[in-house]
């Protein structure tokens, strides 16, 4: 028996939704595993089920019409729901199993993800868990999209363009730490013997900046500073950050989670800024993401993992 003869109510979601994600029916036949033909007669079947057209063609492409739209928008709350019920269902049995599709920042990769990996290894070693490297933006984007269950995600102070507004809506968005953030200047600058740094001391410097929203906040951190910085290099590689701090070329922020993903280079000193420069951590997930068990069991190790990853952020 096939998923649409098990569950053709489902299937009809899973259907729209891969043709939302392809942008034609052949692509989402292939995304499946069926036939052209057999997704063109299922989406006929669709059309004649809710009694209206549910896909137009725009030259080579189709696209969802307005019925197709609602019914691609309660895909991922349907397929949530679904795997909450199977979950209970196997807590029943008294097995445990289950998916976590987890999306993460960069420096999280090295920092809070391996700690994720090892609770669930010995907590829970039947759920199966995979990892996509993503910013913020992007990582929101996914679970919206039923392409991830939980985002690993950060915000600044003040952030102009926060991922957890608008586009985050309808989603659950929790806090679960804050990574202070750190000045990384060459060992014998005068800004290395402070205990806290003050940006205005470095208002002659050169500077190195990183992705778009990274870059956002440092320019925000230097205006209330009372300077623009001037930005001679981007790099998002903390190596290649940290390399041209000790050689002299320019100076940088960077989150403690970027820090202490890698010992610092010979020649250099990262530098406290105050607390009001910290990011804010966070999870974003589906509504009702927790009901489902092999999610909770993730999201209760990522607050733990970010927690321990907290306490053991460098001091300067």
């Amino acid at each position: 028996m096939t998923d649409a003869e098990r569950d053709p109510g489902l299937h009809a979601f899973r259907v729209v939704r891969a043709i939302a994600d392809t942008g034609s029916i052949t692509a989402a036949a292939a995304a499946l595993g069926y036939s052209q033909p057999a997704i063109s007669q299922y989406v006929r079947r669709i059309e004649r089920r809710v009694g209206m057209p549910i896909v137009e063609r725009v030259g080579r492409r189709v696209r969802l019409t307005a019925a197709g739209e609602v019914l691609a928008r309660h895909a991922s709350a349907v397929a949530l729901a679904i795997d909450a019920a199977a979950g209970e269902l196997d807590q029943l049995r008294g097995l445990h199993s289950g998916r976590v599709r987890i999306v993460g920042f960069p420096s999280a990769s090295p920092t809070i993800v391996p700690r994720v990996l090892a609770l669930l290894a010995d907590r829970a070693p039947g759920v199966v868990v995979t990892y996509v490297e993503a910013e913020p933006p992007e990582a929101v984007a996914a679970v919206r999209e039923d392409r991830a269950d939980i985002a690993l995600t950060f915000s600044f102070p003040g952030d102009r363009e926060d991922p957890h507004g608008a586009s985050a809506r309808g989603l659950a968005v929790d806090r679960i730490g804050v990574d202070p953030m750190y000045v990384v200047v060459p060992e014998g600058h005068a800004v290395a013997a402070a205990a806290v740094a003050d940006l205005g001391d470095l208002s002659e410097a050169s500077w190195i900046a990183g992705c778009p929203r990274c870059r956002g906040h440092l320019l925000d951190l230097c205006e209330r500073s009372g300077f623009t910085p001037r930005i001679a290099f981007e790099t998002d590689n903390i190596v290649a950050v940290e390399s041209l701090v000790a050689r002299g070329t320019g100076v940088a922020t960077l989150p403690g989670l970027a820090v202490s993903s890698f010992p610092l280079l010979a020649g250099i000193r990262a530098v406290p800024l105050p607390p009001r420069a910290q990011r804010t951590l966070h999870t974003v997930t589906a509504q009702g993401a927790e009901r489902v068990p092999a999610l909770r069991a993730a999201l209760a190790a990522v607050s733990e993992a970010a927690a321990a990853t907290e306490r053991s952020a460098p001091r300067g």
